[in-house]
């Protein structure tokens, strides 16, 4: 994953970052190997990047802990178990190297999403509905999952005629394929994912 990072943002930069080095807490469960090294400093506690269990509020997601403002770094990174081994979470949150270049932009940068799940839609200066994203000329569908008994089927949306937006549920499906580069920030699991250059 970290290889793949650094490889990710060295190109996504034009060559002006990556990780140099990288030093990995072993838990104290694990057998003794005489490939590791005691630690100096190093402590959990101040880690940059946590793998440990899901919490109930992101489960598998991937997260950043952050408090401040944009341009203020955030607190840790933090990765589950499943996130690290299960290789059907590539296809929902993208490949491992993105998925942390995307948080460690987040931690070192603070940086934020640029989707809301607070806001996911706005009424644009054309009076159009758009999904919250960057840029806006990522193109998808509005769709929403509609349940009748046990049959569920996954429609277009409409709009909530008190709101002007689309109905509660919807969610914005970008296609696979773009003809822009996406921001790392929007989502990173689409092939043609960039880090912005604003």
């Amino acid at each position: 994953m970290v290889k793949e990072a650094t490889e990710f943002l060295f190109d996504a930069t034009d060559k002006r970052f990556y990780i140099r080095s990288v030093k990995i807490l072993i838990p104290e469960t694990w057998s003794a190997n005489k490939n590791y090294t005691r630690l100096k400093t190093e402590t959990y506690d101040a880690a940059d990047i946590i793998i440990a269990e899901p919490t109930v509020q992101h489960a598998d997601d991937p997260y950043t802990q952050q408090y401040g403002k944009c341009g203020e770094p955030g607190k840790y990174i933090h990765l589950t178990p499943d996130f690290m081994t299960d290789d059907w979470l590539i296809s929902v949150y993208g490949p491992r190297g993105r998925v942390f270049v995307h948080e460690w932009a987040h931690l070192r940068w603070g940086v934020f999403d640029e989707y809301s799940s607070d806001t996911p839609y706005y009424i644009a200066g054309n009076l159009q509905v758009e999904a919250t994203r960057c840029s806006v000329d990522i193109f998808g569908e509005n769709k929403i999952q509609k349940c009748q008994g046990t049959s569920c089927k996954v429609t277009l949306c409409d709009p909530d005629p008190n709101t002007g937006l689309f109905e509660a549920g919807c969610l914005f499906v970008p296609d696979q394929s773009q003809f822009v580069p996406e921001s790392l920030m929007y989502m990173q699991a689409l092939p043609d994912v960039s880090i912005s250059k604003a």
